[in-house]
């Protein structure tokens, strides 16, 4: 059995298990909870009621969030001629064709997103085996296959973020920084909770969002109250 660090346990007493608060309430015992060493990241979790085993209740998506996670992220961008140039120019890490999805075979993966544009995606379909288990190869649903890769580069670059429905039907993603003010973090968390309720799919049925929790990279969760 894991054993908790002391600091886990002093904040794991902080909260009622079984509760769920209200969202301001939530922040604020959140943000009170004995600090790590580092400023860590406040991630969210939603059970969704799908059934993960149906391609059409399958929820993905991506969302900039109005106040940022506070980590820049490294992009590469498939793209040739003056669709590679304008990603280079917009803050891509990398951009190319063939070369560069043979850079991936080889195994590079030192980068966080992967775009590229429509025309590029015949270098990318074979990357599937090596892309696809990291949660790294380009989706139009994601918005990260499209042919405005300036306006995606930069907004991924800034902390536009990826999520997708894991096999429990459970969605997570980061939500900005603990030193974030609570205002920030109510922001985000409430951009990305409408942002999910607006891709529910049709065949879902009874209550699509079942729990939602909170917590940080090194803290225990927090129930919150689902919104209605």
């Amino acid at each position: 059995m894991r054993k908790h660090s002391k600091r886990y346990r002093a904040a794991a007493g902080k909260r009622d298990r079984r509760a769920a608060l209200p969202l301001a309430e939530a922040l604020a015992l959140l943000k009170g909870m004995p600090a790590a060493r580092f400023d860590e990241t406040v991630e969210i979790a939603l059970k969704l009621g799908i059934d993960p085993k149906q391609s059409d209740q399958m929820v993905r998506g991506a969302i900039a969030l109005p106040k940022g996670i506070g980590k820049k992220k490294r992009v590469i961008v498939f793209a040739e001629g003056d669709k590679a140039e304008e990603a280079l120019a917009a803050g891509a890490q990398a951009a190319g064709g063939p070369e560069l999805a043979k850079k991936i075979e080889d195994g590079w993966l030192d980068f966080d997103v992967a775009i590229a544009v429509p025309a590029a995606m015949r270098f990318v379909g074979k990357l599937g085996k090596v892309l696809g288990p990291k949660g790294k190869m380009p989706s139009p649903k994601a918005g990260t296959v499209t042919d405005n890769v300036g306006l995606a580069v930069r907004e991924f670059t800034a902390g536009k973020i990826e999520f997708r429905t894991d096999a429990g039907g459970n969605v997570h993603g980061p939500m900005g920084k603990k030193s974030f003010p609570v205002e920030d973090l109510r922001l985000n968390i409430e951009a990305f909770l409408g942002h999910v309720k607006s891709l529910r799919p049709p065949a879902a049925k009874g209550n699509y969002i079942e729990n939602v929790s909170l917590s940080t990279t090194m803290g225990p969760g927090i129930r919150v109250q689902v919104p209605g």
